[in-house]
């Protein structure tokens, strides 16, 4: 017998060939490469978002934090009976209290503090510009509430116009040459004095949240937006909620599928892609030219938006009802239930945080929405606060639209922070919704 060698081919598994191994090998280490280089590509973008979002956030606060911030000057005010009622009428005729001309009791104020020579004019109208217009109106509603005060002398509060109040913030660099600033060395000297006197100081601005809209910066606030905001948000959420979770319903539970259903269902998907302006133009044309609703009207404001947030709502509910296990239908209708109380009594609570969580991304996407409501007039200067939603209003994105295209520098700084109480209103729903669905979520 001849003596056989034996391959190290013959050696090898079945199924395998020379090398086989090695290669499997190799094959192994590329797919744990690229796993991580997907998962670098993953981290990557992340950060880059965030440190994008950072740098966003960051700026609008560092340009809006003072804006919470407001310079005041507290005058003692002589109510001078000669300037305000020379007639002596008093109250019997308020038009005399209103049509008084109160700027000359905050001249006279500055000209004694300030010790000014009241034949120079140009230092009084200098020392003038310090004190904010709106002082007229807080001087008239003071006497016009109390004429009693008439003859008398009252510590009174005023805001600082808008130029005296950035410099009061350091936002106006004093070290320039006078020429090139919009405040004097006359009034950085006049504040110091005010200021060591305890007269000028700065508080918080409650005004930013109570006051309308005013063409001075130093006045203006966002409360007429934030009342608007408010009217929309009700409307939105008393029309577009119970319609589109009872579209849900129907179209999930109780609508035949057919081609009609079909169609419905791609619709619906394609309206919540449509751009918002082409809402606005449908409220234009009719909710205010057909039906003849009043321009600028919160409840036009609501119609529109309630339209746009219906279908992002119909899309969240059905999702959340198709996330029922179908065996809790099944046991329902097992036990005897109709088809009604299965969906109202075990499918619709169970589905609740979800639809919960929908409605309020919906209503956080609308709260943020300026286009369509520019088209119906909600950008309209409105000072007065609105008694319903019929009434003339606007809303914050819109008000922020509006300060961020004046030319005024102290705008600025009201624009920022408005997006900070636009934001941190969005913020605090978008927590809302998470803490509702992990509240009432349940693990299937």
């Amino acid at each position: 017998m001849s003596d056989v060698v034996s391959s190290p081919s013959q050696n090898i598994p079945r199924g395998l060939t020379p090398g086989a191994p090695a290669r499997r090998d190799i094959g192994i280490k590329r797919r744990y490469a690229a796993e991580r280089r997907f998962r670098a590509y993953g981290m990557t973008a992340v950060i880059f978002g965030l440190v994008f979002l950072v740098i966003l956030v960051s700026t609008v606060v560092r340009n809006g934090y003072t804006a919470f911030v407001q310079t005041s000057i507290t005058l003692p005010i002589e109510f001078s009976e000669k300037l305000i009622d020379p007639t002596g009428k008093r109250a019997g005729d308020s038009k005399v209290l209103i049509s008084a001309n109160y700027p000359v009791l905050v001249r006279d104020t500055l000209v004694k503090v300030l010790g000014i020579d009241p034949a120079n004019r140009a230092l009084v109208r200098e020392a003038t510009s310090m004190v904010s217009d709106s002082a007229r109106i807080v001087l008239r509603d003071k006497v016009v509430a109390n004429p009693a005060i008439i003859g008398t002398t009252q510590n009174v509060t005023f805001l600082a116009s808008a130029n005296i109040d950035s410099a009061n913030k350091g936002q106006i660099d004093l070290t320039v040459e006078e020429k090139d600033r919009k405040v004097s060395d006359r009034q950085v000297a006049w504040m110091k004095q005010l200021s060591e006197s305890g007269a000028l100081y700065k508080s918080f601005n409650s005004g930013l949240f109570l006051s309308g809209n005013s063409s001075r910066p130093e006045a203006a606030g966002l409360g007429v937006a934030l009342i608007g905001s408010l009217y929309l948000m009700l409307t939105v959420l008393v029309l577009a909620l119970p319609v589109g979770v009872a579209a849900s319903i129907y179209l999930e539970e109780f609508a035949p599928k057919n081609r009609l259903t079909d169609l419905i269902e791609v619709n619906i998907n394609n309206l919540a892609a449509v751009p918002s302006i082409v809402y606005g133009l449908l409220g234009l044309s009719v909710f205010i030219n057909t039906m003849g609703l009043p321009r600028s009207a919160s409840l036009v404001g609501g119609l529109v938006l309630s339209l746009m947030t219906l279908p992002m709502i119909i899309i969240a509910t059905r999702s959340a009802l198709r996330a029922v296990p179908p065996s809790i239908r099944s046991a329902a209708l097992g036990l005897g239930a109709s088809r009604m109380q299965m969906v109202f009594h075990h499918v619709l609570p169970l589905a609740m945080p979800g639809i919960l969580t929908g409605t309020i991304l919906g209503l956080a996407h609308a709260l943020g929405e300026t286009a369509p409501l520019l088209l119906i007039g909600m950008v309209a200067f409105v000072a007065n606060y609105p008694t319903s939603p019929l009434d003339p209003s606007t809303a914050l994105p819109v008000q922020i639209y509006m300060w961020a295209s004046e030319a005024e520098r102290a705008f600025v700084e009201r624009t920022s922070g408005a997006i900070i109480v636009l934001l941190f209103f969005l913020v605090a729903m978008n927590i809302g919704a998470i803490l509702l669905r992990r509240r009432f979520e349940r693990r299937w």
